[in-house]
Protein backbone atom coordinates (compact mmCIF):
# COMPACT_ATOMS: atom_id res chain seq x y z
CA UNK A 1 0.00 0.00 0.00
CA UNK A 2 1.29 3.24 -0.74
CA UNK A 3 2.32 5.46 1.91
CA UNK A 4 -0.32 9.04 1.90
CA UNK A 5 1.18 12.20 0.95
CA UNK A 6 1.15 15.05 4.14
CA UNK A 7 -1.47 17.43 2.38
CA UNK A 8 0.61 20.19 3.70
CA UNK A 9 4.32 18.97 2.66
CA UNK A 10 6.20 22.13 2.21
CA UNK A 11 4.12 24.68 3.42
CA UNK A 12 5.60 27.45 5.65
CA UNK A 13 3.13 28.33 9.11
CA UNK A 14 2.83 30.06 12.15
CA UNK A 15 1.11 29.59 15.03
CA UNK A 16 0.83 32.27 17.33
CA UNK A 17 0.38 31.11 21.42
CA UNK A 18 1.99 27.71 19.74
CA UNK A 19 3.92 27.20 22.93
CA UNK A 20 1.15 25.20 24.97
CA UNK A 21 -1.70 23.90 24.89
CA UNK A 22 -4.14 23.85 21.96
CA UNK A 23 -1.63 26.10 20.05
CA UNK A 24 0.82 23.47 20.62
CA UNK A 25 -1.34 20.75 19.36
CA UNK A 26 -2.00 22.46 16.33
CA UNK A 27 1.50 23.00 15.34
CA UNK A 28 2.36 19.46 15.94
CA UNK A 29 -0.94 18.35 13.78
CA UNK A 30 0.17 20.59 10.92
CA UNK A 31 4.07 19.26 11.68
CA UNK A 32 2.41 15.96 11.11
CA UNK A 33 1.13 17.00 7.74
CA UNK A 34 4.44 17.93 6.32
CA UNK A 35 4.19 21.82 7.06
CA UNK A 36 7.67 23.75 8.53
CA UNK A 37 5.88 25.52 11.65
CA UNK A 38 7.39 28.52 13.31
CA UNK A 39 5.70 28.01 17.07
CA UNK A 40 5.46 32.01 18.31
CA UNK A 41 5.10 32.73 21.78
CA UNK A 42 5.36 35.64 24.08
CA UNK A 43 7.22 32.84 26.46
CA UNK A 44 10.48 32.54 24.26
CA UNK A 45 11.26 29.40 26.51
CA UNK A 46 8.31 27.55 26.02
CA UNK A 47 8.39 28.28 22.24
CA UNK A 48 11.41 26.72 21.41
CA UNK A 49 10.55 23.36 23.66
CA UNK A 50 7.52 23.18 21.30
CA UNK A 51 9.43 23.95 18.39
CA UNK A 52 11.93 21.09 19.47
CA UNK A 53 9.44 18.61 19.43
CA UNK A 54 8.65 18.81 15.88
CA UNK A 55 10.08 17.98 12.76
CA UNK A 56 10.30 20.41 11.43
CA UNK A 57 9.58 23.31 13.78
CA UNK A 58 11.07 27.26 14.26
CA UNK A 59 10.58 29.39 17.56
CA UNK A 60 9.45 33.15 17.46
CA UNK A 61 9.58 35.88 20.77
CA UNK A 62 6.16 37.48 19.67
CA UNK A 63 3.88 39.49 21.97
CA UNK A 64 0.79 40.43 19.77
CA UNK A 65 -0.83 42.95 21.65
CA UNK A 66 2.29 44.59 20.33
CA UNK A 67 1.27 45.44 16.63
CA UNK A 68 5.10 46.05 15.52
CA UNK A 69 6.16 43.22 16.87
CA UNK A 70 3.50 40.51 14.63
CA UNK A 71 4.47 43.07 11.67
CA UNK A 72 8.29 42.09 12.31
CA UNK A 73 7.33 37.72 12.88
CA UNK A 74 5.60 37.77 9.77
CA UNK A 75 8.37 39.93 7.93
CA UNK A 76 10.99 37.40 9.13
CA UNK A 77 9.33 34.35 8.15
CA UNK A 78 8.83 35.46 4.67
CA UNK A 79 12.24 37.20 4.60
CA UNK A 80 13.72 33.85 5.70
CA UNK A 81 11.38 31.00 3.32
CA UNK A 82 10.31 33.63 0.72
CA UNK A 83 6.74 33.04 1.82
CA UNK A 84 3.94 32.36 4.21
CA UNK A 85 1.27 29.68 3.63
CA UNK A 86 -0.81 29.37 6.90
CA UNK A 87 -1.49 31.73 10.10
CA UNK A 88 -3.01 30.19 13.05
CA UNK A 89 -4.33 33.34 15.21
CA UNK A 90 -4.23 31.03 18.80
CA UNK A 91 -3.12 33.32 21.04
CA UNK A 92 -5.09 34.07 23.69
CA UNK A 93 -5.63 34.44 27.28
CA UNK A 94 -9.08 34.61 29.95
CA UNK A 95 -9.24 35.62 33.23
CA UNK A 96 -12.58 34.94 35.73
CA UNK A 97 -14.64 38.02 36.72
CA UNK A 98 -18.26 38.91 37.39
CA UNK A 99 -19.15 41.25 34.53
CA UNK A 100 -20.16 44.02 37.45
CA UNK A 101 -17.23 43.60 39.28
CA UNK A 102 -14.98 44.22 36.06
CA UNK A 103 -12.94 47.04 36.03
CA UNK A 104 -11.71 48.55 32.41
CA UNK A 105 -8.60 47.60 32.77
CA UNK A 106 -9.73 43.79 33.26
CA UNK A 107 -11.92 44.01 30.09
CA UNK A 108 -8.90 45.45 27.66
CA UNK A 109 -6.27 43.32 28.88
CA UNK A 110 -8.09 40.46 27.56
CA UNK A 111 -8.96 42.49 24.13
CA UNK A 112 -5.55 43.53 23.52
CA UNK A 113 -4.81 39.90 22.88
CA UNK A 114 -7.72 38.53 21.96
CA UNK A 115 -9.34 40.51 19.44
CA UNK A 116 -6.96 43.79 18.76
CA UNK A 117 -3.81 40.54 18.76
CA UNK A 118 -5.68 38.94 16.08
CA UNK A 119 -6.57 42.02 13.75
CA UNK A 120 -2.77 42.34 13.83
CA UNK A 121 -2.18 38.78 12.84
CA UNK A 122 -4.38 38.57 10.39
CA UNK A 123 -3.68 42.29 8.98
CA UNK A 124 -0.27 41.16 8.07
CA UNK A 125 -0.89 37.59 7.25
CA UNK A 126 -3.45 38.63 4.94
CA UNK A 127 -0.77 41.49 3.03
CA UNK A 128 1.53 38.75 2.72
CA UNK A 129 -0.20 36.24 1.46
CA UNK A 130 -2.32 37.97 -1.06
CA UNK A 131 1.43 39.50 -2.37
CA UNK A 132 2.93 35.92 -2.56
CA UNK A 133 -0.29 34.64 -3.84
CA UNK A 134 -3.12 33.17 -1.62
CA UNK A 135 -3.03 31.17 1.83
CA UNK A 136 -4.97 30.09 4.60
CA UNK A 137 -5.62 32.17 8.08
CA UNK A 138 -7.28 30.37 10.91
CA UNK A 139 -8.19 32.24 13.75
CA UNK A 140 -9.65 30.95 17.30
CA UNK A 141 -12.48 31.88 17.99
CA UNK A 142 -15.09 30.15 20.83
CA UNK A 143 -18.55 29.08 20.78
CA UNK A 144 -19.02 31.96 23.43
CA UNK A 145 -18.50 34.44 20.32
CA UNK A 146 -22.27 33.02 19.71
CA UNK A 147 -23.38 32.58 23.38
CA UNK A 148 -22.46 34.38 26.62
CA UNK A 149 -21.21 32.75 29.19
CA UNK A 150 -20.70 34.03 32.91
CA UNK A 151 -17.71 35.70 34.25
CA UNK A 152 -16.34 35.94 30.90
CA UNK A 153 -17.64 38.79 29.29
CA UNK A 154 -14.55 39.97 27.97
CA UNK A 155 -13.29 37.00 26.88
CA UNK A 156 -16.69 36.33 24.54
CA UNK A 157 -17.00 39.60 23.70
CA UNK A 158 -13.74 39.61 21.67
CA UNK A 159 -14.51 35.89 20.85
CA UNK A 160 -17.34 37.44 18.87
CA UNK A 161 -15.31 40.47 17.37
CA UNK A 162 -13.14 37.80 15.91
CA UNK A 163 -15.95 35.56 13.82
CA UNK A 164 -17.06 39.12 12.78
CA UNK A 165 -13.43 40.33 12.11
CA UNK A 166 -12.87 36.35 9.76
CA UNK A 167 -16.02 36.76 7.96
CA UNK A 168 -14.90 40.21 6.83
CA UNK A 169 -11.50 39.56 6.29
CA UNK A 170 -12.12 36.26 4.00
CA UNK A 171 -14.72 38.26 1.76
CA UNK A 172 -12.38 41.36 1.14
CA UNK A 173 -9.08 38.64 0.58
CA UNK A 174 -10.99 36.00 -1.30
CA UNK A 175 -10.11 37.81 -4.77
CA UNK A 176 -6.45 37.44 -3.37
CA UNK A 177 -6.31 33.69 -2.84
CA UNK A 178 -6.41 34.00 0.54
CA UNK A 179 -8.92 32.32 2.56
CA UNK A 180 -10.31 33.11 6.25
CA UNK A 181 -12.04 30.48 8.40
CA UNK A 182 -12.65 30.12 11.93
CA UNK A 183 -12.58 27.56 14.78
CA UNK A 184 -14.89 27.74 17.65
CA UNK A 185 -14.65 25.02 20.05
CA UNK A 186 -16.27 24.34 22.76
CA UNK A 187 -14.41 24.11 26.28
CA UNK A 188 -11.19 22.18 26.26
CA UNK A 189 -10.15 20.86 28.68
CA UNK A 190 -6.59 23.06 28.79
CA UNK A 191 -4.12 25.05 31.25
CA UNK A 192 -6.53 27.97 30.61
CA UNK A 193 -9.86 26.39 31.27
CA UNK A 194 -8.74 23.91 34.21
CA UNK A 195 -6.68 26.21 36.29
CA UNK A 196 -9.26 28.18 36.27
CA UNK A 197 -12.40 25.31 37.81
CA UNK A 198 -11.99 26.47 41.37
CA UNK A 199 -12.95 30.30 40.54
CA UNK A 200 -15.95 28.61 37.91
CA UNK A 201 -17.07 26.44 40.76
CA UNK A 202 -17.15 28.87 43.59
CA UNK A 203 -18.75 31.91 41.31
CA UNK A 204 -21.41 29.63 39.75
CA UNK A 205 -22.14 27.83 43.00
CA UNK A 206 -21.80 23.96 41.55
CA UNK A 207 -19.39 21.91 43.12
CA UNK A 208 -18.45 19.69 39.77
CA UNK A 209 -17.47 22.21 36.64
CA UNK A 210 -16.38 19.13 35.21
CA UNK A 211 -19.61 17.74 35.34
CA UNK A 212 -21.59 20.83 34.53
CA UNK A 213 -19.53 21.00 31.15
CA UNK A 214 -19.92 16.74 30.89
CA UNK A 215 -23.61 17.76 30.60
CA UNK A 216 -23.88 20.27 28.39
CA UNK A 217 -21.44 19.11 25.76
CA UNK A 218 -21.22 15.25 26.59
CA UNK A 219 -17.45 15.21 27.89
CA UNK A 220 -14.72 17.74 28.68
CA UNK A 221 -12.88 18.49 24.86
CA UNK A 222 -9.05 17.59 24.03
CA UNK A 223 -7.15 19.54 22.40
CA UNK A 224 -6.90 16.54 19.72
CA UNK A 225 -10.40 17.15 18.90
CA UNK A 226 -10.05 20.67 17.32
CA UNK A 227 -6.01 20.35 16.27
CA UNK A 228 -6.98 17.90 13.18
CA UNK A 229 -9.61 20.80 11.75
CA UNK A 230 -6.78 23.38 11.92
CA UNK A 231 -4.79 21.23 9.32
CA UNK A 232 -8.16 20.55 6.94
CA UNK A 233 -8.54 24.31 6.66
CA UNK A 234 -4.99 25.04 6.00
CA UNK A 235 -4.73 22.51 3.20
CA UNK A 236 -6.30 22.40 -0.24
CA UNK A 237 -8.79 19.88 0.74
CA UNK A 238 -10.82 22.95 2.38
CA UNK A 239 -10.68 25.36 -0.79
CA UNK A 240 -13.78 25.99 -1.05
CA UNK A 241 -14.08 27.09 2.69
CA UNK A 242 -14.01 30.74 3.33
CA UNK A 243 -15.79 33.26 5.93
CA UNK A 244 -16.63 29.73 7.81
CA UNK A 245 -17.00 29.23 11.31
CA UNK A 246 -16.35 25.73 12.36
CA UNK A 247 -18.04 24.18 15.55
CA UNK A 248 -16.11 21.60 17.55
CA UNK A 249 -18.64 21.68 20.78
CA UNK A 250 -19.06 18.29 21.44
CA UNK A 251 -22.90 19.33 20.66
CA UNK A 252 -23.54 22.18 23.52
CA UNK A 253 -24.75 24.93 21.11
CA UNK A 254 -27.31 21.83 19.59
CA UNK A 255 -29.84 22.27 22.23
CA UNK A 256 -31.16 24.35 25.15
CA UNK A 257 -30.88 21.68 27.29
Amino acid sequence: MASRTPVLQGKIAIVTGGAQGLGAAVAAELDSEGALVVVADLNGDAAQATAESLSRGESAVCDVRDDAAVAKLVEDVVSRHGTLDIMVANAGIATITPFTEMDFDTWRSVLAVNLDGVFSTVRYAGRAMAASGGGSIITMASITGFAGSPLIAHYAAAKAGVISLTKTAAVELRGKGVRVNAICPGFIGTEMVLDRKAEFEQALGVDDFGAVIAQAQGRMGEVGDVAPLAAFLASERSRFSNGSTFVVDGGMTASLV
